[in-house]
């Protein structure tokens, strides 16, 4: 009896790299500083960080070197309560290079942007075999699978494992959201759109509105792309209008959820976001604040809805406990949003900021 109950919270799993992170403190420049700060992240891995913190049963599925900086990487997920039991250690023989992939931060301020420098070439999970997984096994025992268009540019190889983790997914009943996250150092915006389009049909659950082909004319390209001159900060009419074209051409999509940024300098922003449920468009709330670390905000917006549609919350609700959520992640070091109080992220999207006696 006990197993059955607790086999009705639903379990979550998401695959990608996690990488190590290395940050000169206090706004400083790589090329003048003497020192890093250490942290672990990567889209998918924040997201299962931020998901178990919150209290769903989440996993995370990725292969790493098998060796102390590999391992480490997996602590860190497991003191968040991250599952990593399905996480591939590999061997020398199955991952030669046998690295971790590493990124620099130099943290912008006031004018001065970020700035993002990858050295991830040749890790552990660009170079194993990925089609000696047995997907039916990895992903019969959840419920809810997430993926993003970061994975699928790091190699051929990744992006063909995406392609069938989906229709796996599919085929046994998974939820499966889906992050197209574009990242221009790892591929170009058309072959980004080319890849992620293939994606759409498997997805039930989709983040951002881009990078994906929505022709006018599926026979004429030439017609132009339904998003097509969308400002960045679009009206509720605008991102209406892109919302029922995405739904008309793939019916399948249950939901789409999608913030938007105000810039009012490096170091102060405002949010809020659009989501398609239930057949309409919502708002959310806009939320401005200062920022502390901007890194893993669009990873915070994302568990957030997870863990709203999760639980089942209204969506207006949904709205504005996701965007809350990437609020909070901004004034948090690292890349991860380790708020373990939903109850914290709630009184922020309720506007409360009375202290909690």
């Amino acid at each position: 009896m006990q197993q059955n109950q607790e086999r009705k919270s639903p379990r979550f799993i998401t695959f990608g790299e996690i990488m190590l992170r290395l940050t000169p403190p206090n706004n400083e420049l790589i090329r003048t500083t003497p020192t890093f700060d250490a942290h672990f992240g990567g889209s998918e891995a924040n997201i299962a960080l931020a998901l178990a913190n919150l209290g769903i049963d989440s996993s995370f599925f990725t292969v790493v070197p098998d060796n102390a900086v590999g391992k480490s990487a997996i602590r860190m997920l497991r003191a968040n309560n991250v599952d990593c039991d399905p996480v591939i250690l590999s061997t020398p023989e199955q991952t030669p290079t046998h690295r971790l992939g590493v990124y620099y931060l130099e943290t912008g301020y006031s004018v001065r942007p970020s700035k993002v420098t990858y050295d991830r070439k040749h890790s552990a999970i660009t170079e194993y075999d990925l089609t000696t997984v047995d997907l039916t096994a990895l992903l019969r025992d959840y419920d809810w699978l997430h993926l993003s268009g970061i994975t699928p540019a790091l190699t051929p190889g990744c992006a063909d494992f995406i392609l069938r983790m989906m229709a796996k997914a599919k085929e046994l009943g998974l939820t499966v959201s889906f992050d197209g996250n574009f990242r221009s150092t790892l591929w170009t915006w058309e072959a980004a759109r080319d890849f992620c389009t293939k994606c759409l049909p498997y997805v039930d659950v989709l983040f951002g509105i881009e990078p994906y082909h929505l022709w006018r004319d599926e026979n004429d390209p030439a017609q132009g792309d339904v998003k097509d001159g969308l400002p960045m900060q679009p009206s509720f009419d605008e991102q209406d209008t892109v919302f029922k074209a995405f739904v008309k051409r793939y019916p399948n999509i249950k939901c789409i959820a999608r913030h938007v940024r105000y810039a009012h300098s490096g170091n102060e922003n405002s949010l809020k976001a659009y989501l398609w449920l239930d057949g309409r468009t919502w708002e959310s709330k806009l939320f401005r604040f200062q920022i502390l670390d901007g890194v893993g905000g669009g990873d915070a917006f994302a568990s957030g809805l997870i863990y709203a549609m999760m639980n089942k919350y209204t969506p207006e609700d949904i709205a504005n406990f996701a965007v809350a959520s990437s609020v909070i992640k901004h004034t948090i070091h690292g890349d991860g949003n380790i708020i373990d109080s939903p109850e914290t992220i709630r009184q922020l999207m309720d506007m409360s900021f009375d202290i909690k006696r």
